[in-house]
């Protein structure tokens, strides 16, 4: 039956992508809601596919009559679908229909760029009930699904962790989009988040707390437990770790604001904005080569020479 597939422009599902969805997940889902296989959508469009692969751990590369042939038949803008499916090649400005022949192709990723498992509940929706699972290119600003508590922290994790059982998790998530705002957020960020995995990795200044958290976490998601060659420590490490990252981050972005304090006194405020008592960390903890630009007062400048005593002009003589 398959084979007797409608062309594009008499497509009859809408499906909606996911935000920062990778192209391949959003293929498999439009092919679940026709009950066909990835190659079979692709051959009954027009799109020759080339290659093999399976996500999260490859990815669809699309040509421009192929991007332009899945808008028709999924019935979303071609605008819509290059916003939200960041891979997505973007088609001329003129709506001009794309020449060329109508290709795919899997390529893999980079595990550092893997897409993550989405929340199941937002894909089910997405998906008109017909699959829950989809992989999205998770932006730096969002961890944790807002509205069903769900999160995926690694590429490995088939399914998302449930975080009701944290509640500081969606404190977290609040407080990540007001970060979001700063023109320094991304980058406090990304620093932040490099110091709060080594304290991780190294069981330092917030072990405990972390560790607690880690088993609230296991307890209510057994399936942690069981992945394969993947610890728990690991796989949950950045939402472990997230609140941590968030306040860390929130608090660099004010560090501008008090060249003049000595480093003793910057710390004292990390420490008291992350709830330490006593907070020490040694000298060559990252923080330290994080925050000695931001507390040194000003370099001073180029020096001059010493001014000499004035000479006077003499008449008929010239200096």
């Amino acid at each position: 039956m398959w084979a007797q597939f409608p062309p594009p422009a008499a497509g009859v599902f809408r499906v909606r992508p996911l935000a920062f969805e990778a192209t391949a997940s959003y293929f498999q889902r439009l092919a679940h809601t026709y009950r066909l296989t990835l190659p079979q959508l692709c051959d009954g469009a027009g799109i020759t596919l080339h290659g093999h692969g399976t996500t999260p751990t490859a990815g669809l590369v699309l040509s421009l009559a192929a991007a332009h042939r899945i808008a028709i038949l999924s019935r979303i803008p071609i605008g819509h679908l290059a916003r939200t499916l960041p891979h997505l090649p973007h088609l001329p400005q003129d709506g001009a229909t794309p020449g060329g022949a109508a290709t795919a192709r899997w390529t893999p990723f980079d595990a550092l760029y893997q897409p993550v498992a989405a929340c199941t509940l937002c894909t089910r929706r997405y998906s008109r009930g017909t699959t829950g699972t989809a992989w999205v290119h998770r932006p730096w600003h969002q961890l944790v699904c807002p509205w069903h508590h769900q999160a995926a922290p690694d590429p490995r994790l088939d399914t998302p962790l449930h975080t009701a059982a944290v509640p500081a998790l969606g404190a977290a998530y609040r407080a990540h989009q007001r970060l979001r705002c700063h023109r320094l957020g991304a980058s406090a960020w990304m620093t932040a988040r490099a110091i709060t995995t080594r304290w991780y990795d190294h069981q330092q200044h917030l072990a405990d707390r972390w560790r607690q958290r880690l088993h609230h976490l296991a307890l209510a998601n057994p399936h942690l437990n069981h992945m394969g060659n993947a610890s728990a420590v690991l796989l949950a490490r950045d939402l472990v770790i997230y609140p941590e990252t968030v306040t860390l981050a929130r608090t660099l972005t004010s560090l501008p604001h008090h060249r003049a304090q000595r480093p003793r006194e910057v710390l004292d405020m990390i420490g008291h904005r992350l709830g330490l008592g006593c907070f020490s960390p040694a000298g060559n903890d990252p923080l330290h080569t994080c925050i000695t630009p931001h507390t040194n007062t000003s370099p001073p400048g180029p020096r001059s020479r010493p001014r000499s005593a004035p000479r006077h002009r003499e008449k008929g003589r010239s200096v």
